[in-house]
């Protein structure tokens, strides 16, 4: 070989192996490093467990606990205890990702409290994704709070995120509102967390008009009006609708007919809000509107985990997708007084120990199945993206 040919070898050798370092240390740095603080390890949950579980209406043969359960310092299994093994488009199965729909309006995370909770279950074994509406207005108790609310260390669960976030920072949590709400799911009910996610109110409306709106049709007329606000935007008539950002927000955000009816609102927003991300035009994009989105959303996720959840939800068969709530029997309205603003608030009087059954069964990928076949549970609380 000439001498020429030889030099100009090595050369391109040593391009394609600096060329090679460079994209791998940028895979290292951007594409599987997390968006934003990963949530801290979990830790031993002061509940014990049955051995075996009862589902409800048989569970309910014991009364109603105190909003305060009695602590029995028994240590619950953490996520990683769970089976966990390598599934479709790279992903590990089971993941679970807490959702939060913040209520502010600002560009920035300093405030707000957690409006929207879900918890996600995703398989990507056996494509399936679970999503569990969990109350906001659980009077529960949270870590970190108590030194800067001279002691009182309960409040509703949808606080915990406004007290974790920087605006308060109540806890020293790297993850801030999403690490506390997550740590106080885990104190008080014992769920399974790997990551979250946590959308404002205009990050929310920019993510609608960025796919350019979302198509919806509705089994019943939603009216929101009342006498304060009788303003046409609060009214979405049956049958379909086509909505950009702001009118998919007003539309998850009316309760006028009950937290449930506005949850299951949700629910159909959130659907046609997938069945847009997966659509030809839109999927492609999806790299690009992660990139664009950087910093808009709380999140612990990576790109590359993102992706593989774009993925998977092309493969996702609608009935596959499952919208599921807690029975509306466990419930009872009450009021719990507040030190904090000295005044009694709305709380949901429940049995935390039912609760927490549900969610192990839902950990385990076993509800809402098993509980749908044995007592018959209602349409409006499980129901599926069509």
């Amino acid at each position: 070989m000439p001498k020429l040919e030889k030099i100009l070898l090595a050369i391109l050798t040593a391009a394609i192996l600096l060329l090679a370092g460079v994209v791998t240390r940028l895979y290292q740095t951007t594409w599987i490093q997390p968006l934003g603080p990963p949530l801290q390890e979990p830790f031993p949950t002061p509940f014990g467990m049955p051995p075996t579980w009862t589902p409800y209406p048989t569970s309910m043969a014991a009364p109603l606990s105190t909003l305060e359960p009695e602590t029995i310092q028994v240590a619950l299994s953490t996520p990683d205890e769970l089976p966990r093994i390598a599934g479709k488009c790279g992903g590990t199965s089971p993941t679970f990702i807490l959702v939060i729909g913040s209520d502010t309006r600002a560009d920035s995370y300093l405030y707000g409290l957690a409006d929207v909770i879900r918890l996600v279950r995703i398989d990507f074994a056996n494509p399936r994704v679970t999503v569990l509406e969990i109350p906001r207005d659980l009077w529960v108790e949270i870590p970190d709070i108590a030194d800067n609310l001279s002691g009182q260390d309960h409040e509703k669960l949808n606080q915990a995120y406004l007290y974790g976030n920087p605006g308060f920072g109540y806890s020293n949590d790297p993850a801030g509102g999403p690490g506390l709400l997550a740590r106080t799911l885990i104190l008080n009910f014992g769920t399974q967390i790997d990551h979250y996610a946590a959308v404002n109110m205009r990050t929310f409306e920019k993510i609608v008009n960025a796919v350019g709106g979302i198509d919806i049709t509705l089994p019943e007329t939603v009216d929101g009006r009342s006498a304060d606000d009788p303003a046409e935007r609060l009214l979405f008539r049956r049958g379909p609708h086509h909505l950009n950002g702001e009118e998919a927000l007003t539309l998850a955000r009316i309760r006028i007919d009950g937290v449930f009816s506005r949850a299951a609102n949700q629910d159909r927003v959130l659907c046609a809000l997938r069945e847009k991300l997966t659509s030809p035009d839109v999927v492609s994009k999806i790299p690009s509107l992660i990139q664009s989105f950087r910093g808009a959303v709380q999140t612990s996720l990576s790109p590359e985990q993102l992706s593989q959840i774009a993925c998977l939800a092309t493969q996702v068969e609608p009935q596959n997708i499952i919208f599921t709530s807690f029975p509306q029997e466990l419930f009872e309205q009450g009021r719990t007084y507040d030190p904090l603003f000295k005044k009694r608030v709305f709380t949901w009087k429940v049995d935390f120990n039912i609760l927490r059954e549900y969610i192990q069964q839902f950990n385990k990928g076993m509800w809402p199945e098993t509980v749908s076949a044995a007592q018959g549970q209602k349409e409006s609380e499980t129901h599926f993206c069509q």
